[in-house]
């Protein structure tokens, strides 16, 4: 059995409080947020620039601490409650697009962006930099820093030199882990960068990270009797493809990012663009919330109002992954 079931149930509720809290920045959906409640921490809140997101957010998880901001201009606050100062962890996933090794990567660098109409348009690369000053600012006993794998690759190498750097001078021991939620109980192969910080004068020992969990394939998180098919061009690509094949291995089209998934393999990375997306192993149709919940080891109660589950889902950290990690800390540092 895993140790956090990637099926279950907001109405449930979390397991006691341990004691130790959380804020948090980059919300989005909660994933993260849902993770360390899982692992028994309070969580207090955090900042979303998105004001729908925001609200999908409180209505899911009621925070004592909600700021619809952009991270800069809540670096810049002077009226910050006391208890944000005094943090066990704090968590953040700054946008990861510029450095994923299916965007743009360099050349989209410096360049300002949105995700969604009507969200506040940003420069990406250098959210990590301002990550870093919110760390400096709360200055927490932990900070947790989440990114893509590209984050670690070609002349992304440099941000993470640099980041390395910023978080030393500023009184924290940076361990970097590379790590792979299908290894953690999640159904979803999602490498993931995490820069785990810990306060110098705390002199934690080193942390060690690995995990082993059974593999869950498609076939674990699939529903049945579902009726949203495809019709046209996809499907006639789903009919000619077997199991675990991409849309563009049979087509002219290289821009199909497509795959009718296989009953017996992990499904791919959700991702929150995904136009095309993955399509059911025996169905003739694409996913519905219910397997997206389970694949992204979401709350199956939970309440995405008018937002595709795919795009909540696409922009988490699976809570599930982040409650391995939290419990992690817990036992090895907190708990010590």
């Amino acid at each position: 059995m895993h140790k956090f079931p990637y099926k279950w149930y907001l109405k449930d509720g979390y397991p006691d409080k341990n004691g130790f809290k959380v804020f948090g920045t980059f919300i989005n959906g909660g994933g993260s947020s849902m993770g360390y409640k899982l692992a028994g921490f309070e969580h207090l809140g955090g900042v979303e620039i998105d004001p729908q997101v925001a609200d999908i957010y409180k209505t899911n998880h009621k925070p004592k601490y909600l700021y619809v901001d952009d991270i800069r201009e809540f670096n810049k606050r002077d009226d910050l409650p006391e208890e944000l100062y005094n943090l066990d962890i704090l968590d953040g996933s700054p946008p990861c697009s510029t450095f994923s090794m299916a965007g743009s990567r360099e050349s989209a660098w410096g360049k300002e962006k949105v995700f969604r109409e009507g969200q506040a348009k940003q420069t990406l690369d250098d959210l990590v930099f301002v990550y870093i000053e919110t760390i400096n600012k709360l200055k927490p006993k932990v900070a947790i820093l989440e990114n893509v794998k590209g984050m670690i690759a070609g002349n992304a190498k440099a941000y993470v030199k640099e980041a390395n750097r910023r978080l030393n001078d500023y009184g924290y021991n940076v361990q970097i882990f590379l790590l792979n939620a299908a290894s953690m109980g999640v159904p979803q192969k999602r490498e993931r960068v995490f820069f785990v910080c810990s306060k110098k004068e705390l002199n934690y020992p080193k942390l060690k990270l690995s995990f082993n969990e059974k593999a869950i394939p498609f076939r674990e998180v699939k529903s049945i009797g579902e009726k949203e098919g495809i019709n046209g061009q996809r499907a006639e690509l789903w009919e000619k493809c077997k199991q675990g094949d991409n849309f563009s291995t049979i087509t002219p089209n290289k821009n199909f990012s497509s795959m009718r998934l296989s009953d017996v393999k992990v499904c791919n990375t959700i991702t929150a663009n995904q136009c095309e997306g993955f399509f059911h192993s025996t169905e003739k149709r694409s996913l519905v919330k219910d397997e997206l919940c389970k694949i992204g080891s979401y709350p199956m109660d939970y309440n995405f109002k008018t937002i595709r589950p795919m795009y909540l889902v696409g922009m988490s950290v699976p809570p599930v992954m982040i409650a391995q990690i939290a419990n992690q800390i817990l036992i090895q540092w907190f708990k010590r």
